[in-house]
């Protein structure tokens, strides 16, 4: 079972995670060619400004008015992103899948990175039960959503720490890291790859349209 899960089922995960991103990149596009709004204002001065701005904490208005909420949210996407891309093991396996070598960080380090990216999924959770504004927009796939992005963290840690004996915890880690990759471009996960170009955006719209600074 896991030399299935963690041979064909992953390659074909990336298979239906690069062709979704694909798919939505030339669609997407497609629609802004079409509107002939978005790409007309687009500029890549005012973009990249805005986006250097928001991806730095508390050097916007909004995220200084919530402190809290920033530095939950600014350690939760960077650990969930980060700690795959550089935890020890994985990059074992990004040498032998594709030969490529990223600098590895310590695994008490990708402990903690993991136990951030949990605790911080239970405050999303929370969160879209508790504040109205975000209860009224959210429905069951939202939270389905956030149990996805915290499963291979909450898998990859139990395997790590041995619960359980044998693979079973391995194979659910893979499982549900594959079940993650596999529906981030057709969910709201996908905000995660959107980011850059909806902040790009936005900047154009505010100081090439607008001639105002979007924070």
């Amino acid at each position: 079972m896991y030399d299935f899960v963690s041979g064909p089922l992953v390659w074909v995960a990336f298979a239906v995670f690069i062709g979704g991103l694909a798919f939505k990149f030339v669609t997407t596009y497609a629609s802004a060619k079409g509107e002939k709004v978005v790409l007309p204002t687009f500029s890549g001065k005012h973009g990249l400004r805005s986006l250097l701005h928001w991806v730095v904490p508390f050097r916007n208005r909004n995220t200084r008015l919530r402190p809290i909420f920033t530095l939950i949210s600014f350690g939760f996407h960077l650990c969930l992103l980060a700690t795959p891309l550089f935890l020890m093991a994985h990059n074992v396996l990004w040498h032998r899948a594709f030969g490529v070598r990223l600098p590895s960080i310590p695994d008490p380090l990708a402990d903690v990175m993991t136990v951030i990216v949990v605790l911080g999924g239970g405050f999303f959770f929370l969160r879209r039960l508790a504040v109205p504004v975000v209860r009224y927009v959210s429905d069951w796939k939202d939270f389905v959503l956030v149990l996805v992005a915290v499963g291979p963290f909450v898998t990859g840690f139990a395997s790590h720490q041995q619960l359980l004996p044998g693979d079973t915890l391995l194979i659910l880690h893979v499982v549900s890291g594959v079940v993650w990759l596999m529906v981030i471009p057709f969910t709201r996960i996908v905000h995660m790859m959107w980011y850059p170009f909806t902040r790009a955006f936005m900047g154009s719209e505010f100081g090439y349209v607008r001639h105002a600074r979007d924070w």
